[in-house]
C-alpha cells in the first residue's frame, strides 16, 4: 500500500492505530531497514540512470552521498508514516538528497523513493502562503501543477541541464497522485516532521508540514514524482525562537527494496 492507498484508507473513515498521539522518534533505533545515523547506503544506479535517460530531473548521487546524515519522521494525516533518510541535508549550499520510505500501519516498508531537491521558495505574502498551504481551497492540492523551466533556471540550473527534461517546452505538467482524479482540489496532508541529526536526538529540527505528491510519466512510461512540501520551522536544536516558512520542490524516483542496502 503506497501513500495513494493510505490516503484513500484514511479518507474512507477506517480506524487508525498509532498515527496520532504517540511520541516522535527520539533516537536512531528501531527504524525501517535497520537504518541509523551514519549507516552506509548502497543503491543500485540503474533505476536512476534509466530515469535520467528518459527525461527525469532527478540528480544522481555524488560519490560522497553514501551515509545517512540525518533521519526524519513525518507524522501526517494519512495511514502509516513517512521517513526520510538524508544523504545530503541541504543546510548549506548543497541540495537535499534523501531516501523517502512509506511504512504502513504494520511497520512494513511499502514504497521507497530516491529524492533530490529541485528548488526552495519563500512565500512572502499572505496570498502566497495561503496558496502553498491550500488554505483557500486552491493551490497546493489542485489536480494539476506546472513546473516551469524559468523557475529552475532561477534556481541555478543551466539550459543544458534542463534540455533533456523540457525539450522545447516551457513547463512540465504534473498531476496530483492522491484523491479523486475528478476532484479539482484535495486538501494537502498536514502534520509534523521531526529530524534528528545525531544518534541521541539532541541535534535536529521540528517543522509543521503541508505535503502533496504529484507525478508525471517519463518517456519510458515510468513515473517521476514531484513532492511539494510547505515547511514551517518550529525549532532548531530545541531553540523555538528560530521560525521560518519555505516551500521545497523535490523530485523522486521509485526504487525496489532489493536494489538498496543499508548497513
Amino acid at each position: 500500500m503506497g501513500w495513494k492507498d493510505a490516503f484513500d484508507y484514511l479518507r474512507g473513515g477506517a480506524k487508525r492505530h498509532g498515527v496520532e498521539g504517540d511520541a516522535p522518534q527520539a533516537e536512531d533505533r528501531g527504524l525501517p531497514l535497520g537504518a541509523r545515523i551514519g549507516s552506509l547506503v548502497t543503491l543500485q544506479m540503474s533505476p536512476l540512470l534509466r530515469a535520467n535517460a528518459n527525461g527525469s530531473l532527478v540528480a544522481l548521487p555524488d560519490a560522497e552521498d553514501t551515509r545517512i546524515l540525518a533521519i526524519s519522521q513525518f507524522k501526517l494525516s494519512m495511514a502509516g508514516r513517512l521517513y526520510r533518510y538524508y544523504l545530503a541535508k541541504g543546510d548549506d549550499d548543497d541540495r537535499e538528497k534523501f531516501l523517502q520510505l512509506y511504512v504502513d500501519e504494520q511497520g512494513a516498508v511499502k514504497e521507497i523513493l530516491y529524492c533530490t531537491q529541485l528548488a526552495r521558495v519563500i512565500p512572502t505574502t499572505a496570498e502566497d502562503q495561503d496558496a502553498y498551504t491550500g488554505a483557500a481551497g486552491s493551490g497546493l492540492g489542485d489536480l494539476n501543477f506546472a513546473l516551469w523551466r524559468a523557475q529552475l533556471e532561477e534556481s541555478g540550473y543551466d539550459a543544458a541541464e534542463l534540455a533533456t527534461a523540457f525539450g522545447d517546452d516551457e513547463a512540465l505538467d504534473f498531476e496530483r497522485d492522491v484523491g479523486d482524479p475528478e476532484a479539482g482540489f484535495v486538501a494537502p496532508f498536514t502534520g509534523t516532521e521531526t529530524r534528528i541529526d545525531d544518534a541521541s536526538g539532541m541535534q535536529g529540527l521540528k517543522q509543521q508540514l503541508y505535503f502533496m505528491p504529484y507525478a508525471r510519466r517519463l518517456g519510458d512510461g515510468s513515473k517521476e514524482y514531484l513532492l511539494i512540501t510547505t515547511e514551517i520551522l518550529q525549532s532548531v536544536n530545541g531553540d523555538a525562537r528560530k521560525r521560518a516558512i519555505h516551500v521545497d520542490f523535490v523530485v523522486g524516483i521509485a526504487v525496489e527494496q532489493e536494489r538498496l542496502v543499508v548497513q
